[in-house]
């Protein structure tokens, strides 16, 4: 009998604190100073995400959401795929309007999770195994930058990267992920990726600025992990929230700026760093796109648009594609 549950692991604890501690170095020596994004999510950062996806001014999850929703079959209709792989799965909440309509036409044999937390991913692929029984679930451990690779391949694939994750990336590295994507299509295999659009710029900034102070609390989260994971001594209460909407680059950027002049050690790095009072230091940069500049990306990684979906109030988009 096939093993339903499956999961590979390409990513362990050394290698991701290896990671933190190059991220770490690399972003408090650097001027200006940077944090990537990724180490926002700890279990209280992953519950702070949690609850920002659910607040008033952050419209991108329930757009998403709407949009598979409303089009499942007939994205099902369009690619048939016999694999679902999503990129950045969490707990594939969004995902499950398309599972389920894969599932009626009876073409969907694997769904594919791919994340970055093992213990989470396991979890995931338990649940997700209980749900779809008459699917092999094959959970992958891993990150975007190195083990899309090690993907399982064949089949009629739908790949899948939900949430704006693709915003994350500035434009060359958005454009090398693209292309890795494109490289391992096969004939018959397409590319899903949600994507925010470019809207009034009072209302992106109050989605990463809410009015509760969650998505702040959510920002200084990531030196809590510094903190924790490193023996680092960062005031929280020193550092503001900052989001801003950059109109030239057409992204927001979260910063978090120092309140006063103060010196923060990291033991584990042997690193003193020195803040300046008013100092910004980048955690996240969310491009929000164009159809035209996104499909220029597409094709630039050698994918080809096949397909343009919005919600009713063009907040956001669900982009096909295929090689």
């Amino acid at each position: 009998m096939t093993n339903r549950r499956v999961v590979d692991v390409h990513l362990g604890t050394d290698d991701i604190d290896k990671a933190l501690r190059a991220d770490v170095t690399g972003g408090l020596t650097a001027e200006p100073k940077e944090l990537p994004p990724k180490w926002f999510y700890d279990e209280r950062g992953s519950e702070l995400f949690d609850e920002i996806t659910r607040l008033d001014e952050y419209y991108p999850t329930e757009a998403e959401r709407r949009i598979l929703v409303d089009n499942a079959a007939a994205i099902v209709e369009l690619t048939s795929p016999a694999t679902i792989i999503e990129l950045g799965s969490g707990t594939s909440d969004k995902t499950g309007a398309v599972l389920d309509a894969a599932v009626r036409h009876r073409t969907l044999r694997r769904f594919v999770p791919f994340d970055v937390s093992e213990a989470f991913l396991r979890q995931s692929v338990d649940v997700l195994a209980e749900r779809y029984r008459t699917l092999v679930v094959h959970g992958v451990v891993g990150d975007f930058d190195h083990h899309l690779p090690y993907l399982p391949s064949g089949d009629r694939q739908l790949l899948m990267l939900l949430g704006g994750t693709i915003g994350n990336y500035q434009p060359k590295e958005r454009r090398e992920l693209l292309t890795v994507i494109a490289e391992r299509q096969r004939p018959g295999d397409h590319v899903l990726i949600g994507i925010d659009l470019v809207k009034d710029v009072t209302r992106l900034e109050r989605a990463y600025d809410d009015a509760r102070g969650v998505t702040a609390e959510f920002n200084r989260n990531v030196l809590a992990v510094i903190n924790r994971r490193l023996s680092a001594d960062f005031d929280l209460a020193a550092f503001e929230h900052v989001a801003r909407f950059d109109t030239e680059e057409e992204w927001i950027e979260m910063l978090l700026r120092s309140t006063v002049d103060q010196t923060v050690r990291v033991a584990d790095l042997d690193l003193t760093v020195s803040f300046e009072a008013g100092e910004l230091m980048r955690t996240e940069v969310s491009c929000k796109f164009r159809r035209e500049r996104f499909e220029a990306d597409l094709e630039h990684a050698g994918l080809a648009p096949v397909e343009w979906l919005t919600d009713p109030a063009g907040d956001f988009a669900v982009s096909i594609s295929r090689r």
